[in-house]
């Protein structure tokens, strides 16, 4: 089969690399210091709280949004040093039962999110309260999102100039050659020095160990004695730092669309693992085109989808759409629906339209949002400094050519741009974490729950199951046969009401649970499509 050639394929070569590849950078590991200094810090949190009010951009946002900021110490080593601001959102509890308007629904306390990235903003989660699934959540809980260390207002990073940041069209060579990774090499070395030049010796403190010390000092902001967190993604990871460091002070934990926690596998293996699974989700994806083949004419096979699809990259590349789609764009685009599946019928009707003379849906979908630049940069600072911080990465380029040029042969979708998203942690100037070995024994860590649909790209479904593995009394509940990063509050209600229940009630299957799929999204007719759109 497909799937099994291919994970047999990306599994030997991962277990190979895993002994292979070196550790880069001096490594460091947490101390008593840090321990006594979140301490210090949550106590001054504490007593001093969160005093919520209009957010700065107030004329925009409903107003239930309320806002804060809570200080941490840059250096939890040193609680009295550098203090940064946190910006906080809130979204108090409603009390409204959405299914009985005569029942009061009484407070649980403050549910703290976090969307991942690293990198992700989380200041307008309160908002989903608005949201009918979220509606009985909103109800119990003070719905809170918060601006992680070096995001938006926290202190924000940056490791280039935003107007540098987006430049398009570029080329996304599929199988590069020396000449062209000779020139990724020279810019991942420039970035990685643009970091350091940026940030100074605050580089080395945006990383998941102080990401989790935040979160306890956020607790004690908000008066929570033990704290009730939903994260996602990149939010799963250092949630588990978070239990692993802090179990008596956990209520309830959601952990959606989990990563791999194994800290042999943090973060080099994980990405690598990641472009394996990419190469899967892009195929249910072609599957999913071609069995459309009536709507969009991009083949009736998956090969035949690919070929279409390779056709649109080599025109981009000899004449970019719009001045500004090139291959490397269209790649984006359609990675971005490697991770959500409501993304399909626009995606497949872009390229449709555009193998057939129209370049207007796939510029539309595709172009850089040069607004968004400031904001993308920022997080892609993020990003890159915490994966660099939290672990040693392969110093010599040789070793990712050698495992990815490999992987590439039965993964080619994604492998080498996921190489240049990275490839800055080869040259990184900060010392290196040494990743926490995320584990609780029973009795420590009160019950969570786990979220994990079976065929997510972004985070292996793997990655879910070694966290059930290393949480102990964790639970995990699987959306079979589905892709999607991120099912928490999503079209699937039998997911929702595992949520539900634990969130609310404190309620977990005895055991691993699993749900069937969300719908597949319906294909949108273009023809239809224009028919149905009114007259001026």
């Amino acid at each position: 089969m497909r799937s099994a050639a291919l994970y047999s394929a990306a599994g030997s070569l991962l277990l190979t690399t895993l002994a292979a590849a070196p550790a880069g950078g001096a490594s460091v590991a947490p101390g008593p210091a840090e321990r006594s200094g979140t301490a210090v810090a949550a106590a001054r949190a504490l007593a001093a709280g969160v005093d919520f009010g209009k957010c700065s951009d107030a004329q925009d946002m409903p107003g239930a949004l309320e806002c804060g900021t809570v200080s941490v110490p840059l250096d939890y080593a040193n609680p009295d040093g550098r203090q940064i601001k946190l910006t906080v959102s809130r979204v108090r509890a409603t009390h409204k039962d959405p299914h009985n308007s005569k029942r009061r629904v009484p407070r649980q306390g403050a549910l703290v999110y976090n969307p991942g990235g690293p990198g992700g903003d989380g200041l307008y989660f309160p908002l989903v309260g608005f949201m009918p699934q979220w509606k009985r959540l909103a109800a119990a809980y003070d719905l809170v999102g918060y601006s992680p260390r070096g995001v938006g207002r926290s202190a924000p990073l940056s490791c280039q100039d935003p107007k540098r940041f987006y430049k398009g069209p570029a080329l996304s060579p599929t199988y590069p050659d020396a000449s062209y990774k000779k020139e990724r090499i020279a810019q991942a070395k420039a970035y990685a020095r643009g970091c350091a030049t940026r940030a100074g010796s605050a580089l080395r403190y945006y990383n998941s160990l102080n990401n989790a010390r935040d979160l306890d000092v956020l607790r004690a902001a908000l008066g929570e004695e033990r704290l009730t967190f939903m994260g996602a993604s990149y939010g799963t990871y250092f949630g588990a730092v978070y239990a692993t460091l802090f179990p008596s002070h956990v209520r309830r934990m959601v952990f959606d669309s989990a990563v791999d926690p194994d800290p042999e596998r943090v973060w080099y293996h994980d990405n690598l693992a990641q472009s394996a699974a990419f190469e899967e989700r892009w195929a249910d994806f072609r599957e999913w085109i071609a069995r459309h083949d009536d709507v969009y004419g991009l083949g009736a096979t998956a090969a035949a989808v690919q070929r279409s699809y390779e056709k649109a990259s080599a025109r981009l590349a000899a004449e970019p759409a719009g001045g500004e789609v090139g291959p490397a764009q269209l790649q984006g685009a359609f990675l971005t629906a490697g991770y959500f599946d409501d993304f399909w019928p626009q995606r497949a009707e872009a390229l449709s339209a555009y193998l057939k003379g129209d370049p207007k849906p796939l510029v539309q979908q595709a172009a850089p949002v040069r607004e968004a630049a400031a904001e993308a940069e920022n997080s892609s600072a993020v990003y890159t400094a915490v994966e660099c911080n939290d672990a040693p990465w392969p110093t010599d380029f040789r070793v990712w050519d050698r495992d990815n040029t490999r992987l590439a042969r039965v993964a080619p979708f994604e492998t080498w741009d996921n190489v240049w998203t990275n490839l800055p942690c080869a040259y990184w100037p900060a010392p290196r974490q040494r990743p926490v070995d995320v584990r609780t024994g029973p009795g420590e860590l009160p019950p969570t729950l786990i979220l994990a649909a079976e065929r997510d790209a972004a985070a292996p479904y793997e990655g879910a199951r070694e966290l059930n593995r290393r949480l102990s009394g964790s639970v995990l509940v699987t959306e079979r046969d589905a892709g999607a990063h991120g099912v928490a509050g999503g079209p699937n209600q039998c997911v929702n009401a595992y949520l539900d229940a634990y969130l609310l009630d404190g309620r977990l299957p005895v055991r691993r649970a699993a749900c069937a799929p969300h719908r597949e999204p319906e294909p949108v007719d273009p023809a239809r499509k224009a028919a149905l759109r009114p007259a001026r």
